[in-house]
């Protein structure tokens, strides 16, 4: 029956565009959306709009932010000498978790994949260099992914950060092959920051 609903249907076919949502699920979602009040349905739409307008890049770390710099590159208490680049803001979350990392962050959004046409320049790089160009910045930390992209990546960042002068350094394996670092532990992850090694 839900099938000749052509509105239902539309909903349905939006919540499946939406990673790790498959059909079915991307179905109860929709008869949930259904199920909501008026007033709540109109604030569930609101809330996605706001976060539209609202949530933008940090202009120093390219992680995301409702304020004009976010919350870890505003506190003072970080550590400014060291900086850790990942993947994407989800690993950010995941790291903060652990409370263990007192560093910055940088955020490439991606990794170099000529396969799927990413190339460096689609990466938030050049943002990465024109911060370590202040003497602040002691170490680099490459945390991407343990996976064919995120090595490559990490190869082509130690090799591009070279002339800096600065402590290189890759996050350690207790993170497993193949895994994404926002589904780590948070033990995995405290002991993958512990056991950071140069590359």
């Amino acid at each position: 029956m839900a099938e000749h609903i052509e509105a239902l249907q539309r909903l349905a076919e939006q919540f499946a565009r939406l990673p790790g949502i498959g059909k079915k699920s991307a179905m109860r979602l929709a008869f949930s959306i259904l199920e909501l009040s008026d007033e709540e349905a109109e604030n569930f739409a609101n809330t996605i709009i706001e976060a539209k307008e609202k949530v933008h890049l940090c202009p120093v770390c390219q992680s995301l932010t409702d304020k004009d710099v976010c919350s870890v590159c505003n506190d003072i208490s970080r550590d400014r000498s060291t900086i850790m680049v990942l993947e994407d803001t989800k690993a950010v979350s995941s790291l903060e978790k652990v409370r263990e990392y007192r560093g910055l962050y940088h955020v490439l959004h991606g990794v170099i994949s000529p396969m799927n046409g990413v190339t460096p320049d689609k990466l938030k790089i050049r943002e990465l260099l024109s911060r370590i160009a202040s003497d602040e910045v002691k170490e680099i930390i490459i945390a991407t992914n343990p996976t064919v992209e995120g090595e490559a990546t990490a190869m082509y960042l130690s090799k591009l950060l070279k002339p800096f002068d600065i402590k290189i350094t890759r996050l350690a394996y207790g993170i497993p092959v193949g895994s994404d670092l926002e589904y780590a532990d948070e033990v995995t992850l405290y002991r993958a920051i512990e056991g950071r090694r140069s590359i």
